[in-house]
């Protein structure tokens, strides 16, 4: 780990620790070793340098929006965290290589399946890179949800620290087998993986994904 890394992660574990109540034992359940891919919601800002930071030391890298390098200290911040530079509302092959490669090198991926960030903190339709990306290396999925801190900014204003809430579920790998993987079928898995990812929120934030009952787990096994 170098110089920059470590100044990066005590910065994000002090920021994310003062300006919230941060609740992150769960976060012990997540393996130590192997690739992984790490699905979340997106709410706000302070999700990914948190699970950055208290992941560490193992490699962690995710998409980040490619016109966040436009501004040098942003620039040199993603990269310093391995981030990689994903163009929004297009096919961005380089962006998925690069996943790819990171995944195979047995490191941990986190991907929000929302693509954009949901400022009411309710689930929103997922999309599904994330399908690809398991398909073809194969890595387990690890869904990972964050709530309670959807109002932290007005807190911010006045002071106030936010309870930060984390949910870790079970592991799974993807199962097509026999299947003519379609469009059409990578949104219904995507759907799959949302409904685990609502199974660990309050019901408030559920989003459209909000009933369980509807829920399948046809395309995934333990």
């Amino acid at each position: 780990m170098t110089f920059s890394q470590r100044v990066v992660i005590l910065f994000f574990k002090v920021l994310t620790r003062i300006i919230c109540r941060i609740h992150d034992e769960p976060l012990a359940e997540v393996p130590h070793h192997g690739p992984l891919i790490l699905v979340t919601n997106h709410t706000n800002i302070l999700e990914v340098p948190l699970v950055y930071a208290a992941l560490q030391p193992r490699p962690i890298g995710g998409f980040s929006a490619a016109k966040r390098w436009k501004v040098w200290w942003s620039r040199w911040l993603l990269n310093i965290a391995g981030a990689i530079p994903l163009h929004r509302g297009e096919a961005d092959v380089n962006a998925m290589r690069k996943g790819l490669e990171w995944l195979n090198r047995g490191n941990i991926l986190i991907i929000a399946p929302e693509g954009t960030r949901s400022y009411d903190g309710r689930l929103q339709r997922g999309r599904p890179g994330v399908v690809l990306l398991a398909m073809r290396t194969g890595a387990p999925i690890l869904p990972l949800v964050f709530y309670g801190h959807e109002g932290f900014e007005e807190n911010l204003k006045h002071f106030r620290r936010t309870d930060f809430y984390l949910s870790v579920g079970e592991p799974f790998y993807l199962n097509t087998k026999g299947e003519k993987v379609t469009q059409e079928l990578r949104q219904k898995i995507t759907d799959e993986v949302m409904y685990k990812m609502a199974a660990l929120l309050p019901p408030e934030n559920r989003g459209i994904y909000s009933d369980l009952e509807k829920a399948t787990e046809k395309y995934l096994r333990g």
